[in-house]
């Protein structure tokens, strides 16, 4: 952020924050959304801090900008219509559920933080996975634990039957979605988002997951990468002459 805020003064350009999954987040010791001229949060029910149904908000330090996105977001100013506007309203039950829930936020915040300690720890060395790197002066609120590993989809297989959910969370980088087809890019022009593709998955964590939770989730990776035989053929249409073994 402090390289992209540089080049944004350079060029007298804004800076908005997607801080959808980011609640609470830190950058060097300033909590994510203050950093640009405005940020975005989504409070959908997934969400680390999440209503119980469609909402989010835009935070701002800028008076201004802040009066035009309340209007924005209410017809253009309701009763004025200053501009052509938009209804993105909150509801009063959902600003009610998510105040309940705020006070919460930075103990559920540790809890999620306590889970992705003991996958660190407990995965390191684990087959081929890759787990998530924080940087210095970076706090993390793990609002994804994503795993990298290039058995992906053989392991996912291996966990749902052994009754662990994980997710793809974004099983399409965004160049390769049919709605930017028309922009003609290539697996070439973005080898890593491409490759990356077929490499990640999301495991299980949430403030309520306990030692013995985290750990059959790593036992049960770990039995994956020991008990199928060595030089198996990976991909995910050859695994049916593996799965007596992986059983």
């Amino acid at each position: 952020m402090e390289a992209i805020m540089a080049i944004a003064r350079r060029h007298n350009l804004w800076v908005i924050e997607d801080c959808a999954q980011a609640h609470g987040a830190k950058y060097k010791g300033r909590v994510v959304g203050t950093l640009g001229n405005a940020a975005t949060f989504s409070f959908y029910p997934g969400k680390n801090l999440g209503a119980y149904g469609d909402a989010g908000c835009v935070v701002t330090n800028d008076d201004h900008l802040a009066d035009w996105a309340t209007a924005f977001a209410r017809h253009g100013g309701k009763g004025e219509h200053v501009m052509e506007g938009i209804c993105s309203r909150m509801d009063g039950l959902q600003g009610a559920i998510l105040n309940a829930k705020l006070p919460h936020l930075p103990a559920w915040t540790e809890a999620r933080r306590r889970v992705a300690v003991r996958y660190d720890k407990l995965l390191e060395g684990v087959g081929d996975i890759i787990t998530p790197k924080v940087a210095p002066g970076r706090d993390h609120v793990y609002h994804l634990y994503v795993i990298r590993t290039e058995k992906r989809d053989p392991l996912r297989k291996y966990l749902t039957d052994a009754g662990i959910a994980t997710v793809l969370n974004y099983p399409k980088a965004l160049p390769f979605y049919p709605a930017y087809s028309y922009l003609g890019h290539t697996p070439e022009d973005f080898p890593v988002a491409h490759a990356n593709q077929s490499r990640i998955l999301s495991l299980p964590i949430y403030p309520e997951m306990d030692e013995e939770m985290i750990a059959y989730v790593v036992e049960r990776i770990e039995s994956f990468f020991t008990t199928l035989p060595a030089g198996a053929d990976w991909r995910p249409d050859r695994m049916a002459a593996c799965s007596g073994s992986a059983s």
